[in-house]
C-alpha cells in the first residue's frame, strides 16, 4: 500500500488506523491524509519570494567566502606552512 520510504508509508499507516477506529465506533465519517514535501501553490508572489530569498542568501554567501579563504592563505604564509 506504500513505498519503502517512511515519509511516504506513515500518513498511509495513521489513515489506516484512524478510518479503523472510526469504524469501531460505527460511524461513517472518514479521515483524509496526504503526505506532500512542499505545498503547490500557483501563486508567483510565493514563487519570486523564495527566489530572492534564495538569491540573497546565495550573494551573502558567495561575499563571504573569499575573505575566508584569504585570511587562511595569509595563516599558512606567515607561518610558512607548506603542503607536502
Amino acid at each position: 500500500m506504500c513505498s519503502s520510504e517512511p515519509i511516504n508509508c506513515f500518513p498511509v499507516l495513521v489513515n489506516i488506523i484512524s478510518n479503523a477506529f472510526l469504524g469501531l465506533l460505527n460511524s461513517t465519517a472518514r479521515i483524509r491524509i496526504w503526505s506532500e514535501i512542499f505545498l503547490r501553490t500557483q501563486s508567483p508572489h510565493l514563487k519570486h519570494y523564495i527566489f530572492y530569498n534564495c538569491f540573497d542568501y546565495l550573494l551573502v554567501l558567495a561575499a563571504g567566502l573569499p575573505p575566508l579563504f584569504a585570511v587562511s592563505s595569509m595563516e599558512d604564509y606567515k607561518v610558512k606552512s607548506t603542503s607536502c
